[in-house]
């Protein structure tokens, strides 16, 4: 596996520590989780998107008076 040398101020490393030792982690172990945690909320950011957009025709249908006045008829925003 590669290493990787990541470059934090003097202050961005007191935060950082202070966050993993709040999580009862090592400073490696936090850096490590948080990556995969930024992953997975990507991957959900991804889903949800497509999941609304698939919804989004029936929803406006459903309830017109909740469209944004930008999206309405083509309508400018005011």
């Amino acid at each position: 596996m590669p290493s990787l040398n990541v470059s934090f101020t003097d202050e961005e490393l007191e935060g950082v520590r202070a966050a993993a030792a709040a999580e009862g982690k090592s400073l490696k172990q936090y850096l490590h989780d948080l990556g995969v945690r930024e992953m997975q909320r990507q991957r959900f950011v991804a889903g949800a998107t497509t999941w609304a957009d698939r919804l989004r025709g029936e929803f406006d249908e459903a309830f017109p008076d909740e469209m944004p006045p930008s999206e309405r008829d083509g309508a400018a925003a005011a």
